[in-house]
């Protein structure tokens, strides 16, 4: 079995296996640590509240085995919630300690007036970012080989990354501020966007995620 995706009730896993099925790739859905550790990549997808999320990893006595495979040089890719996770804190859930696997803390994307030449005078964006939006890389990245800078992919989410270390950033979005979209550590990944909702584009990172050794 070459791919584990962690299964810790957090939801949203049919699509990322859908989208692996597309690229010939049979994942396994799973909560048992030994089947991550025999995997030859692992996935932490998600989608809700940070604080829930940790709280179940913790019931279900995930903690160790996902901080593990994040660190032990096998391909590890965060999906959404997964990438927030990673980090320390959110202002989401204060109190809640994250896997701290990597240094940063996740934020509230400010809802402010904007005005230029995207938007009309008076303009709010709203929050949550829903929809799509471009990408740029401040720092190379193999998730996006072979992906323009520029191109769009798909985000749901109210909080955002502001990693300690900007060397791991490899992809940002504006979105009323400046958004770490994706960090890339070792062979560990994370994406806030979704690349399995992500059409083309997203396919090609996950495709990339699949061929990293």
């Amino acid at each position: 079995m070459s791919t584990a995706i962690i299964d810790y009730g957090a939801g949203n896993l049919k699509s990322v296996v859908n989208a692996l099925h597309l690229l010939g790739e049979e994942p396994l859905i799973t909560k048992d640590p030994e089947v991550m550790r025999s995997a030859e990549r692992v996935i932490l997808p998600g989608v809700g509240s940070f604080g829930d999320a940790m709280n179940r990893i913790r019931e279900d006595g995930l903690e160790e085995v996902i901080r593990e495979q994040a660190l032990c040089g096998k391909p590890f890719l965060g999906i959404c919630l997964g990438l927030q996770l990673l980090f320390e804190e959110s202002e989401e859930s204060p109190g809640v300690k994250g896997l701290s696997i990597l240094g940063g803390k996740i934020r509230r994307i400010p809802e402010i007036a904007v005005q230029g030449q995207d938007y009309p005078a008076g303009t709010s964006l709203k929050v949550p970012q829903i929809g799509w939006n471009s990408l740029s890389y401040p720092n190379h990245g193999r998730l996006f080989e072979g992906i323009p800078e520029n191109s769009h992919v798909y985000f749901v989410h109210s909080y955002y990354l502001r990693a300690e270390d900007p060397s791991i950033v490899t992809a940002k979005c504006s979105y009323s501020i400046d958004i770490d979209a994706s960090v890339e550590s070792g062979n560990l990944f994370a994406c806030q966007f979704h690349p399995e909702k992500s059409e083309k584009t997203g396919l090609k990172i996950l495709k990339n995620f699949l061929e990293v050794r």
